[in-house]
């Protein structure tokens, strides 16, 4: 006999843990408004130029800074491993999914990086909520800096110890912080360079801090590796401190032209975390197509040191124009220039209008950014040319004087 269900009193009706999906409409509104700037869908490579709806666009929202993404070689060796490979690995690296060329590309990325070993992870998010998790074990104290990347705040948030921020690039606030924590095992986590504003860490002060107290450090340097220092090694050759910092972790997915994530350090740091990192051990290892045109790109940045000049010759040709034009950059120092705007739907209007003329910014907002800092945040690659980037001046003059930004 079919059960009849029973009606429920609309008061006695339990709240849905759905019901806040459903009254969601930040996006509506946005759309409604003509300014969504989200999913965009492009039709072509991460190149200088790209194409959405039919239309060419100058990228300037892009971590291709090296111009690797579209290199034959990259693509090539890509292409050779999943003849070899297949496309997956089909489990993860702890069990069935290792390969020989991820201890290969472990080992080359430790010989670039001057350290004793690395291990690389599915994507740079994993290497941080995994990293920073298994070493950071109750009692222990693991310290960020208030502008910090979302992945290392959740990989905080995952670990048993405590979580204390210090104001951004401020080692007198970190220095306050730890006099408060006895005598814990203690972690300091920053970005190498800030993904919102392309400012530089204080890496100089923050190790001598971490020497005072005994704490380790650790660098995230997504947006450093193979746009800053001499080799290409990123925020610790930058300042000469390669010796100083602990670990160092990148991504495969901005200079590094694939997707996946390392870290590398003393070789019992990295053999910790290899059998620890419960998002390593519990992932899907990276497939053969990336870590071949990750092992590429290492190759291409090796042998061609005149990529990164050219990077910084555009960065600093964009630089320099936005500036004269009256733009607020803030504290850049690197191919990640903002463009401070303030207001949300100012950020949102100007990116939209930018479409429009031919230019592809990425408008962020908070919590991204501080409340009331909106910015559009532009980055440039080897691969621009200087009419790519005049083009791109011109339009953002134009946009800026339309809402008063300049």
């Amino acid at each position: 006999m079919q059960r009849q269900a029973v009606p429920v009193a609309p008061e006695k009706r339990k709240a849905s843990v759905f019901d806040k999906c459903r009254s969601y409409d930040v996006p509506d509104r946005l759309i409604a408004a003509g300014v969504f700037p989200y999913f965009r869908v492009i039709e072509s490579a991460q190149d200088p130029e790209v194409r959405i709806g039919g239309r060419s666009l100058v990228m300037l929202g892009s971590n291709n800074y090296l111009g690797l993404t579209n290199h034959p070689k990259v693509k090539e060796a890509a292409a050779q491993a999943v003849v070899r490979y297949g496309s997956g690995c089909a489990g993860s690296r702890f069990l069935n999914g290792t390969l020989g060329i991820h201890v290969e590309l472990e080992e080359k990325l430790a010989r670039f990086m001057g350290k004793e070993a690395a291990v690389t992870f599915s994507t740079g998010f994993q290497v941080n909520l995994g990293a920073i998790a298994c070493l950071v074990e109750r009692g222990d104290i693991v310290y960020l800096d208030k502008q910090d990347h979302a992945c290392i705040i959740d990989g905080a948030r995952l670990s048993f110890g405590t979580t204390k921020k210090f104001a951004h690039n401020d080692a007198g606030d970190l220095r306050r912080l730890m006099d408060d924590g006895g005598r814990k095992g203690r972690l300091i986590v920053v970005d190498g360079v800030f993904s919102m504003e392309g400012d530089i860490a204080n890496l100089p002060e923050i190790v001598d801090v971490a020497q005072q107290f005994g704490a380790g450090v650790m660098v995230d340097d997504a947006h450093g590796l193979g746009v800053l220092g001499r080799r290409g090694r990123g925020t610790a050759e930058h300042f000469g401190l390669e010796d100083e910092v602990d670990l160092v972790m990148g991504t495969f997915s901005k200079s590094l032209a694939s997707i996946g994530g390392f870290i590398c350090g003393d070789a019992e740091l990295i053999h910790f975390i290899k059998h620890r990192a419960r998002t390593l051990i519990f992932s899907a290892a990276p497939p053969p197509a990336s870590v071949a045109a990750a092992s590429a790109a290492v190759d291409i940045i090796e042998k061609e040191p005149d990529r990164r000049e050219r990077l910084w010759k555009n960065t600093r040709f964009m630089m320099d124009g936005l500036k004269s034009l009256g733009f607020d950059t803030g504290a850049s120092a690197t191919p990640v220039i903002p463009i401070i705007v303030g207001d949300d739907m100012d950020a949102f209007g100007m990116s939209k209008r930018l479409e429009e003329e031919g230019i592809f910014v990425n408008p962020v907002v908070s919590p991204a950014t501080p409340k009331g800092r909106a910015l559009l945040r532009t980055s440039y690659m080897a691969t621009h040319t200087e009419e790519h980037l005049a083009r791109a001046l011109d339009a953002l003059e134009k946009v800026g004087r339309e809402f008063r930004v300049i």
